[in-house]
């Protein structure tokens, strides 16, 4: 259910006393972002930043999807999780939405336990003016990339690691697409990740700035103002640079120019290992709500201890696995990287 309360009265924009006196955003700005709804995919180390950012800036409705749960290394980057929270055991949306609520109450804030593929990010994208990339893989950007170009809908791009970050706004029809950029993902193993290359939390935060940055100016209609092109940074070296992309719209492109939606096409269910951390997401083919009380008696007497629930999720160990089973019929087993072995994991103790 979303998280919301209503504004203080007449002291509704006294928050925004400071950003209103920014000539490009002023009174009519923030009503504009009062206004605006916006998708974030993605709530961990750049979707906790952006999320933080357009609550205290006062978007109005930001729906949070993210299909993980909190481990303790998330809390060196990622800002708005708290020792509370992972001793709560609580889902990356759930955690996010609770936090927001208590920062900005008159954000209405709709957390989603969900895992963003081709058969739900429709749904995701659903009434919403404006995505923001707050993920941590080519392939998921590339599905984005699909569904906003098919829609017509802007999205922001980001990506970080180590030191490093990049940034691009994208308007279907006005800039080039990330195919229009990058026309296929990299294959797996070339392109470094936080978990093979580290990330600092400076970058992170840097990142994320630049794309609330494009945020503001799209949702409050300053398109002219957008940065065209694709922005670098480092900073542990302290640069900065811009890669201009005015005229590198390609009308060749599979997606905005052919509209070819290959990465919506594509079926993903069935297992993918989670690059460096030894585990495995599990997805049905076909979504369907757990019984968890139903789960947990099933597992009783089975699995190494009883299982831990909460509303979210449900978690147990067998052997060497630790299972996290959500609602929607996902499961993340860490303990594997072999798809085959977590599907069997699966299909033994969760089912077909």
């Amino acid at each position: 259910m979303p998280i919301m309360a209503e504004p203080d009265g007449g002291a509704r924009f006294d928050r925004y006393a400071r950003q209103r006196l920014f000539p490009p955003l002023s009174g009519e700005g923030q009503q504009r972002l009062a206004d605006a709804r916006v998708t974030l995919i993605g709530c961990g180390a750049l979707g906790s930043a952006i999320a933080d950012t357009l609550a205290r800036a006062g978007v109005g409705f930001l729906r949070l999807v993210d299909r993980d749960f909190l481990e303790l290394n998330n809390l060196q980057r990622q800002v708005l999780f708290d020792e509370d929270d992972l001793a709560a055991g609580l889902p990356k949306a759930a955690a996010a939405a609770a936090k927001l609520s208590r920062i900005n109450s008159s954000v209405r804030c709709e957390p989603l336990v969900a895992d963003c593929n081709a058969s739900s990010i429709d749904a995701m994208l659903d009434g919403v003016q404006l995505v923001l990339d707050g993920t941590d893989n080519f392939e998921t950007r590339f599905l984005i990339n699909d569904a906003a170009v098919k829609r017509g809908l802007p999205w922001i791009y980001g990506a970080c690691v180590a030191a490093t970050g990049m940034v691009m706004p994208i308007v279907p029809g006005r800039t080039p697409c990330l195919r229009c950029v990058w026309p296929e993902p990299p294959p797996p193993g070339i392109s470094p990740t936080c978990d093979t290359a580290g990330i600092i939390a400076p970058a992170v935060h840097i990142v994320a700035a630049l794309q609330c940055v494009e945020a503001m100016k799209l949702l409050t209609g300053r398109h002219d103002d957008l940065c065209r092109g694709l922005i670098q940074i480092d900073a542990w070296s302290g640069t900065f640079d811009v890669f201009e992309l005015r005229d590198a719209r390609d009308p060749g492109c599979p997606c905005c120019g052919r509209r070819q939606f290959d990465f919506l096409a594509s079926d993903q269910g069935g297992a993918a290992a989670l690059c460096g951390r030894n585990a495995v997401q599990v997805r049905p083919r076909q979504a369907d709500v757990i019984d968890f009380e139903l789960l947990a008696e099933r597992l009783a007497g089975v699995v190494d201890a009883p299982p831990v629930r909460n509303r979210f999720m449900l978690r147990f160990r067998v052997s060497r696995y630790d299972v996290t089973v959500f609602r929607d019929g996902r499961a993340i087993i860490q303990g594997t990287d072999d798809p085959d072995e977590a599907r069997s994991v699966y299909a033994k103790y969760i089912g077909n």
